[in-house]
C-alpha cells in the first residue's frame, strides 16, 4: 500500500442556503469574497452550486453554497460541522466590528479565545462564521473588491467547528491525517494540521454541543480536507478502508477529485485534490464571470441560463446589499 501522505488542511466547506441572490449579496459584498466559480448543481441543474473563496480560489479559501429559495430553515445538530472560521491578519477586527455596524449586522465580540481575538456573526441564513485574527495568515486578498482596506481582509479559513458525541474517535481521525491537540479551552479541543502557517489549519471539536436538529438552509453538508493528488487520494481510500471506514468510489468534480465517508460521529467527510483548480476552465482573471456546466448539460444550456436567478448586478440596476466601503 502506498504511504498515505499528511492532510495538510481544509480544502473547502460546503453548505446549504436559501436565495441564491441573497447569499451572493453577502459573500461578495458583506464578507469581501471573491465569486470563484458559478455552476450547477450536478444533480439538479436548474440549482446553482456557487463557490466563494480568495482571489486565487486557493485550497483552504472555498465556500461553497447549494442555494434552495424554498428548503427550510435548518438547525445545527450533534454530528455535523457546526461553524466556518476566517483568517483575518493581526489588528484587522476592529475594521470589521465598524463595516457590520454599517450595515446594522449583530455581533457577538470580539473577544480572545485561544489566545486570538475572534467575533461571530450569521449569515442571513444562520450559519455561523468566526472572524479570527491570525499572525500567520499568508495570501493574496482580491484586488477587485473595495470592501475592506486590504490590511483586514480575509485570506481564507482559519478552520471549522464539529460537535460530536464523543470526541475520541474523531480526534484519532484527525491524528491519523498528521493533526495534533492544540489546547483544550472551555470545552473546545483545538486540532491543527501540520506546517507552521498557512490557511484552513485548525479544527475544534466540541463534545454534545447541539441537541436536536434539523438540515436545511444554515447548514453545513460536508468539510472537505486536502490531498494533493490523486494518487494520494488513492491511498487515503485503501488506508480509510483498512480503518473501518467507506468511502466512495472516487468522484469527479472538474475542479478537484473526491471521496466521501461519514467518521464515526457521523460528520461527512471528503478528502479532495488541489489539482486541478479553478483555473481549470477560467483564467485567474476571469473566475466566476460565467455559467459553467459539465459536458452533459451544454446542450441544455439556454434552458438552464433562463431558468436560473440572475446574480450579479447590472450597471443600471445596483445590488440590494450597499459595499459600505471605508478606507482608513
Amino acid at each position: 500500500m502506498a504511504s498515505a501522505p499528511h492532510i495538510e488542511g481544509i480544502h473547502h466547506i460546503s453548505a446549504i442556503s436559501g436565495s441564491p441572490k441573497v447569499n451572493y449579496d453577502f459573500y461578495t459584498q458583506i464578507m469581501g469574497l471573491r465569486f470563484v466559480k458559478k455552476t450547477v448543481n450536478f444533480d439538479d441543474p436548474f440549482t446553482y452550486h456557487l463557490y466563494y473563496g480568495n482571489h486565487q480560489g486557493a485550497p483552504g479559501s472555498t465556500i461553497t453554497f447549494f442555494p434552495w429559495a424554498h428548503v427550510v430553515q435548518g438547525s445545527p445538530q450533534t454530528g455535523e460541522t457546526t461553524a466556518t472560521a476566517y483568517a483575518i491578519p493581526f489588528d484587522g477586527l476592529e475594521e470589521w466590528v465598524s463595516h457590520f455596524a454599517e450595515h446594522n449586522i449583530r455581533i457577538d465580540g470580539p473577544f480572545e479565545q485561544f489566545g486570538q481575538k475572534t467575533l461571530i456573526v450569521q449569515d442571513p441564513d444562520g450559519l455561523q462564521i468566526q472572524l479570527i485574527e491570525d499572525a500567520g495568515v499568508t495570501g493574496v486578498p482580491d484586488p477587485h473588491l473595495d470592501i475592506h482596506h486590504e490590511a483586514s481582509a480575509i485570506r481564507g479559513f482559519f478552520g471549522a467547528t464539529l460537535d460530536v458525541a464523543d470526541i475520541g474517535p474523531t480526534a484519532e481521525l484527525l491524528q491519523t491525517f498528521g493533526w495534533s491537540f492544540d489546547a483544550e479551552e472551555n470545552g473546545i479541543h483545538r486540532y491543527r494540521a501540520p506546517g507552521e502557517h498557512g490557511i484552513g489549519k485548525v479544527v475544534d471539536v466540541v463534545q454534545q454541543k447541539h441537541g436536536e436538529g434539523r438540515f436545511g438552509k444554515g447548514t453545513i453538508h460536508h468539510i472537505a480536507f486536502r490531498v494533493p493528488d490523486k494518487d494520494a487520494q488513492e491511498a487515503w481510500a485503501e488506508e480509510l478502508v483498512h480503518m473501518g471506514f467507506s468511502p466512495t468510489p472516487i468522484q469527479e468534480r472538474f475542479y478537484f477529485k473526491a471521496i466521501y465517508f461519514r467518521e464515526k460521529n457521523g460528520i461527512l467527510f471528503e478528502l479532495a485534490t488541489d489539482e486541478p483548480g479553478f483555473t481549470a476552465d477560467e483564467s485567474i482573471e476571469e473566475l466566476g464571470t460565467s455559467l459553467k456546466l459539465p459536458a452533459w448539460y451544454e446542450p441544455h444550456r439556454a434552458r438552464i441560463e433562463e431558468a436560473l436567478p440572475i446574480l450579479e448586478p447590472s450597471a443600471n440596476q445596483p445590488s440590494v446589499v450597499s459595499t459600505g466601503s471605508r478606507k482608513p
